[in-house]
C-alpha cells in the first residue's frame, strides 16, 4: 500500500506541474455544446449503414465496455478499474436522458474524435478516443447509425471514484495537449490508412485500419506509461490490465507454433485455435464480440498482425516425455493428478483427439511472468453455451495459494524445458489474487 500511495502522490505531482506549465490550455477543459437534436438524422442507407455499424462495434467491443454485469445492453455502468480509480462506463443508448439520444452526427463525431460530451464536458480516456480519432468519416457514422437504432434505456452511470485530484477534468485537458493526436494519422475519408502503408496490400492496410483505430488493441497490447497513456515507441509489445497480462503481440512468430493466418483468425472469431489453446480473461469478451463482425475484417487484423513479428527465434523446445520432477514438485504433480490430468495429462481423451493443445504449447506456460498462468488456475474459462472454446473451472476457492504455486510450476516444469518462475510463490499468488477487480 506505501508503494501505491508513492506513485499516486507522484502522479498528482507530475500532473499539477503540467497544469502549471500549460497555462491556458486547461481552460479547455470545458468546450462548447453541441445543440441537442430532437431525433437522430438518418444517414443515407441507413439500412445499409445500421448493419454495418453492427459489424464495426463488434470489431470496437462497445456492448462488453458499456453494459454493467446483469444490466440492459450498452446502458453503462460498468466499473472500470484503472490505476488511478473506478470509472463507470456511459450509457450509450438513445435514452435522451441518461444516453445519447439527443447528440447529433457532430456531437458523436467530437467524442469519437477529440473525447469531448455533446455538453462539452471532456470524457476520460479510459475511453479509447485516442484511436477512435484515426477512424473514417463513413465508419463514424455507421457506428452512430446502429446505436440509434438501439433500444433505449433509462440508466444513469454511478459517480466515478478517482483519487484526488484526477476527478478534475481540466487535468484532462493537459492530457489530451500532451498524448491526443493533433491530426489522425489515418485518413479520415476512407477506411484506408495513410500513405505510410502505401506499399502494403489492401488486406494489410485494412487490418491496419482496424488495429489502430476502432480495435483499440493498443489499448490493451502496448505499456502505460505513468499518467497512463500508451509508450507509443513500445507498441503492441505487451500491457498488463485487470490483473493479466496482454501479450506481446510483435513475437507471435517466436511462439513455440508459430501462429497462421488461419489460426489467428480463427482465435480472433471463436476464442480458440488449434495448437495455441483457448482465451481467457479480458480477450475472452473480446472474441466473443469479434464473432459478430465481419469475417474478411477479422482477417485483416490478422493479416496485419503477423506483418509486425520481427525474424522469429528458435522455438523454445517442449520438455521431453517422463522429465523428472525434483521433490520440490512432488506435491504439484499430485495436485496435477487430481485437477488437472483428465484433459490436460498427454493421455486425456481431449488432448488425443486434438481438442486440448498440448501445454507446452501454451502461451501462458511459456511466458516470462507467471501471472497469466495464475489468472488462469484461480479464474478459470467461463462457460458460454454458444461457445466451442474450452471450459476451465476457477481453483480460486479450492487450492490456497502455496498449492497454486506448486502447481503453476510443476505444470511449466513437465510441460517446457524452462523450467519452474524463479519468482512464483505463495507470496506472488497472493498479490495476483488482489490484482483482479471481481477479489
Amino acid at each position: 500500500m506505501k508503494g501505491r500511495r508513492v506513485r499516486i502522490a507522484s502522479v498528482t505531482a507530475v500532473f499539477l506541474a503540467l497544469v502549471a506549465a500549460q497555462g491556458g490550455h486547461v481552460a479547455r477543459a470545458w468546450e462548447r455544446d453541441l445543440s441537442p437534436v430532437a431525433a437522430p438524422s438518418p444517414p443515407a442507407g441507413e439500412a445499409q449503414a445500421i448493419a454495418r455499424g453492427a459489424k464495426l462495434a463488434a470489431i470496437g467491443n462497445c456492448i462488453t465496455c458499456h453494459t454493467a454485469r446483469d444490466g440492459e445492453p450498452l446502458a453503462g455502468g460498468l466499473p472500470l478499474h484503472t490505476p488511478f480509480g473506478v470509472i463507470y462506463s456511459t450509457n450509450i443508448t438513445p435514452d435522451k436522458d441518461t444516453g445519447i439520444g439527443d447528440w447529433s452526427l457532430d456531437a458523436f463525431t467530437r467524442a469519437m474524435r477529440r473525447g469531448v460530451s455533446r455538453d462539452g464536458h471532456l470524457l476520460y480516456p479510459a475511453f479509447p478516443y485516442p484511436h477512435f480519432t484515426h477512424m473514417s468519416d463513413a465508419d463514424i457514422a455507421a457506428l452512430y447509425a446502429w446505436l440509434m437504432s438501439r433500444a433505449s434505456v433509462d440508466a444513469r452511470a454511478p459517480r466515478n471514484a478517482l483519487i484526488f485530484p484526477l476527478g478534475f477534468r481540466p487535468l484532462i485537458a493537459v492530457w489530451n495537449r500532451l498524448y491526443l493526436p493533433s491530426e489522425p494519422s489515418i485518413s479520415s475519408t476512407s477506411s484506408t490508412p495513410s500513405a505510410t502503408s502505401a506499399m502494403q496490400t489492401p488486406q494489410v492496410a485494412r487490418g491496419r485500419y482496424f488495429v489502430e483505430s476502432l480495435g483499440h488493441c493498443g489499448a490493451c497490447h502496448t505499456p502505460l506509461n505513468r499518467l497512463g497513456a500508451e509508450r507509443n515507441d513500445h507498441a503492441l509489445q505487451g500491457g498488463t490490465l485487470e490483473g493479466w497480462d496482454a501479450p506481446a503481440l510483435t513475437d507471435i512468430a517466436a511462439r513455440p507454433k508459430p501462429w497462421t493466418q488461419a489460426q489467428l483468425t480463427s482465435y480472433l472469431r471463436t476464442g480458440y485455435a488449434s495448437e495455441h489453446g483457448a482465451a481467457a480473461g479480458p480477450m475472452r469478451t473480446v472474441t466473443r464480440s469479434l464473432a459478430d463482425a465481419s469475417p474478411e475484417d477479422v482477417e485483416a487484423i490478422a493479416a496485419y498482425l503477423l506483418t509486425l513479428q520481427s525474424a522469429p527465434n528458435a522455438p523454445v523446445p517442449p520438455a521431453a516425455a517422463g522429465m523428472p520432477i525434483t521433490t520440490a514438485r512432488a506435491a504439484g504433480g499430485t495436485l496435477f493428478a487430481a485437477a488437472c490430468a483428465s484433459c490436460h495429462s498427454e493421455g486425456a481423451a481431449m488432448s488425443l483427439d486434438g481438442y486440448r493443445p498440448s501445454l507446452s504449447l501454451s502461451t501462458a506456460v511459456n511466458a516470462d511472468s507467471p501471472r497469466n498462468m495464475v489468472r488462469l488456475m484461480l479464474d478459470g474459462i467461463d462457460w458460454h453455451e454458444s461457445d466451442a472454446a474450452p471450459f476451465m473451472p476457477p481453483f480460486a476457492g479450492t487450492f490456497t495459494d502455496a498449492q497454486i504455486a506448486e502447481l503453476a510450476n510443476y505444470t511449466r516444469t513437465r510441460f517446457t524445458a524452462l523450467g519452474s518462475w524463479p519468482s512464483l510463490d505463495a507470496g506472488a499468488v497472493a498479490r495476483f489474487r488482489k490484482e483482479s477487480p471481481s477479489r
